[in-house]
């Protein structure tokens, strides 16, 4: 597996993400293990979860005590595995996702989700999304309380624009270590955030990084297709890969929910595209 850096960790170049795991439509227990072992065994030193990953309102944190069991469960070393977690979306189980970036939330949620993983202190703490009622300054300034107090090791931003990238930045004194936004063949609009965290040696991840791929949506996803013909592997491949290729800073967190997925995943990393091909993908939509 090819590593990338995030922050002051080394991590595998195609992370997990653990939400199809925990919410609506869900598989059960047992298949969710097997798929986060499937995707340690193939090398993945990068699994993001949040609290909110979970369906029903007495459930918080489904997801973290489902990759902590994962964890302790699996053969191999787990101390070398970076767990990402979020704090700053509330689900009331309905459906609905809320926000609550009070830093007085983030700072307990982020002691229990630490309590859930069984770990001292965080490995990757994310602010999950701005709350439009909370000065994103408080609720930044909440991630670094933490920092300077040992809960979290690292601190990182999801859902944000070039502004509060930087606004991170600044408030967290340098130590911003990764931003994880919406990316994918059919999904660009942050193609800046994804520029400047290249530019500012930042970790980008992006979420729901194969979407418009193989889903009839408004991507022409032929040109992915043809290439993934050619390399004899499947789009979705080509897909991670691509954005692999867009800068070094890039470590896309694919969700699964089935081990063949994400073990289809993770061969993105040693997939090489030639110029050609990645400028190809870059032009489709």
């Amino acid at each position: 597996m090819q590593t990338r850096t995030l922050g002051t960790a080394t991590v595998s170049a195609i992370g997990l993400g653990g939400m199809p795991m925990s919410i609506e439509g869900r598989p059960d227990r047992d298949r969710s293990l097997r798929t986060i072992h499937a995707a340690l065994d193939a090398g993945v030193t990068l699994i993001d979860t949040a609290d909110a990953y979970h369906r029903d309102a007495d459930e918080v944190g489904h997801n973290e005590a489902l990759i902590a069991e994962a964890l302790r469960t699996w053969g191999g070393d787990a101390s070398s595995v970076l767990v990402a977690t979020k704090g700053g979306h509330t689900r009331p189980g309905n459906g609905d996702w809320l926000t609550d970036g009070r830093p007085e939330h983030l700072k307990e949620a982020a002691k229990a989700s630490a309590q859930r993983l069984g770990v001292e202190a965080i490995g990757l703490y994310q602010f999950h999304r701005p709350d439009p009622e909370v000065p994103y300054a408080e609720s930044v300034g909440a991630l670094a309380e933490l920092l300077d107090a040992g809960v979290i090791a690292q601190a990182g931003i999801s859902n944000a624009n070039p502004e509060q990238i930087r606004q991170a930045q600044e408030i967290l004194g340098g130590r911003l270590a990764s931003v994880q936004n919406q990316f994918s063949p059919g999904f660009r609009s942050s193609q800046a955030e994804l520029d400047l965290c290249a530019e500012l040696g930042i970790a980008f991840l992006p979420w729901s990084p194969l979407g418009g791929i193989g889903k009839g949506g408004d991507l022409d996803d032929t040109a992915f297709a043809e290439v993934a013909e050619a390399h004899g592997v499947s789009p979705q491949q080509v897909a991670l890969a691509w954005e692999l290729a867009l800068a070094p800073v890039v470590v896309p967190i694919p969700g699964s929910s089935r081990p063949e997925t994400i073990q289809d995943s993770v061969q993105a990393a040693d997939l090489t595209l030639t110029d050609d091909e990645i400028a190809r993908l870059s032009a489709t939509s």
